[in-house]
């Protein structure tokens, strides 16, 4: 295992391996602090980002920072990494890499062919020496598409998730929600509900609900109930409208065990959601999509399962990214904040860690959204959300939520509103996936024109049923 020293003036900096280095050359956050694994000082930060600077690209499929033998993860990313993709940068270093994304040679084309060739090591290290709007630069330039009943991610489109979440999963109040998000143009991603209470019949009940709406209103959108992986497959067993299989994963094997998961069984998950068939776009090959999976990650979720070994959070985060990467989502999503102070202090931490996970796994090759949230012991406020959302919209954020009013009544944390969507579509001139708003605009909700997609004034009479329906619980 290899060690890493940078010389500032007259004292020399030493970092015992890989994963010191990358912790210590990582932008400060709590949770670093909180693991013991953070640089003690500015310049101690500065040293480590300056040896990262000059570490060889190529260095970081050697030199591990989760060993091979005892993580299926590091197996997955080392075993599956293509060498010829990689061959274009394979001779730089990670400065050199970070000067060739910001140019004009890595266009959408070149680094969308570059990313099987990436290894979230190398995305993870050069992020940790970008600015902010670097960050947002290269990811804007990474275009990622995915299609099920609708395609998500195309240039000049922003897709939303509509979160229509209850304390007590009160069809009424789930049936309001998704109402009211559709009116403003929202569920084009998902209509995702988090269910209150975790258990297979309440799975089913809200599956057989999200799928009587989309069917009855023939939506261009798919459904899922972001319940336990194990629970989605007893669902596909009992013949319930699965869509979309959902679950929670992070960057190392004990991470994912902490979860009640490991890769089999996402593969498991995974081929029994293709064997459905309820996609409705086709690839172009004019195959089914194989897009089927909703991941969400986040960081700190590895040091809270004592699985980090040794790491930062952002290196373990983007590692979470190679183990969506291969299971082909339509959706994934870091909800950034989720976790709390005690991982991602405040409101600039928060904004610096979602735009590196969103680059990251852009680099990497998903279709990312965020999850632009905060917890209200934070110290946060939704002004530092509307920041995120800016820069996030400006970056070609795949998705975000879409919650009334902002706050999650059922997770009890402040995230992004239906009325937040509609303003990043208009000052950015950003419209929905094309087969919704083709809906939208055929049912009466939405007006189309050279000014984008605008909701009417007014509710039309052929969608007002919809309302009344809302009180028979749809």
């Amino acid at each position: 295992m290899a060690r890493y020293q940078q010389r500032i003036g007259m004292r020399t900096y030493v970092f015992d391996d890989l994963a010191m280095l990358m912790a210590h050359a990582s932008p400060e956050r709590s949770g670093d602090h909180l693991a013991g694994v953070a640089a003690d000082s500015a310049e101690a930060r500065v040293a480590a980002q300056l040896a990262l600077a000059e570490l060889p690209l190529a260095r970081l499929l050697e030199d591990l920072v989760v060993p091979y033998e005892i993580d299926e993860v590091t197996r997955l990313i080392i075993d599956n990494h293509d060498a010829v993709a990689f061959a274009p940068v394979a001779g730089l270093s990670v400065g050199q890499f970070r000067e060739w994304l910001l140019s004009d040679h890595a266009d959408s084309t070149s680094l969308a062919a570059l990313a099987p060739g990436l290894t979230p090591e190398m995305v993870a290290a050069v992020s940790k020496i970008m600015r902010n709007q670097d960050l947002i630069a290269v990811a804007r330039k990474c275009q990622v598409q995915t299609r099920f009943r609708g395609t998500i991610g195309l240039p000049g489109r922003l897709s939303t998730r509509l979160q229509p979440n209850h304390p007590t999963d009160d069809a009424s109040g789930i049936a309001a929600s998704t109402l009211d998000g559709l009116l403003y143009g929202s569920g084009d991603a998902v209509i995702g509900i988090n269910p209150a209470t975790d258990n297979l019949p309440q799975v089913i009940r809200l599956l057989q609900l999200l799928d009587g709406v989309i069917q009855h209103y023939n939506i261009p959108t798919q459904s899922c109930v972001l319940t336990h992986v194990t629970n989605t497959l007893h669902a596909i067993e009992r013949g319930a409208p699965v869509d979309l299989v959902f679950q929670s994963i992070g960057g190392t094997e004990r991470t994912n065990r902490s979860f009640g998961i490991d890769l089999a069984l996402l593969a498991e998950a995974r081929a029994a959601a293709l064997s459905l068939q309820r996609g409705s776009v086709f690839a172009d090959d004019g195959q089914r999509g194989e897009h089927v999976m909703y991941f969400e990650t986040g960081q700190g979720s590895a040091l809270s399962a004592n699985g980090h070994h040794g790491c930062d959070q952002q290196t373990i985060e983007a590692r979470a990214y190679a183990v969506a990467r291969h299971f082909k989502p339509l959706l994934v999503n870091t909800v950034v904040g989720f976790i709390g102070p005690e991982y991602l202090y405040d409101g600039k931490q928060i904004i610096r860690a979602g735009l590196e996970d969103h680059f990251c796994a852009k680099l990497l090759g998903l279709p990312m959204g965020c999850d632009i949230c905060y917890t209200n012991h934070a110290e946060a406020d939704q002004n530092d959300m509307d920041v995120l959302l800016t820069l996030l919209g400006v970056a070609g954020c795949s998705f975000i939520m879409g919650i009334p009013g902002s706050d999650d009544v059922m997770l009890n944390y402040q995230t992004t509103s239906f009325h937040d969507a509609l303003y990043l579509r208009r000052v950015l001139g950003l419209r929905p996936a094309p087969e919704f708003e083709a809906w939208l605009e055929n049912v009466g909700l939405f007006a189309v024109g050279s000014g984008g997609s605008q909701p009417l004034a007014q509710l039309p009479p052929r969608f007002a049923q919809l309302l009344a329906d809302t009180s028979g619980n749809l």
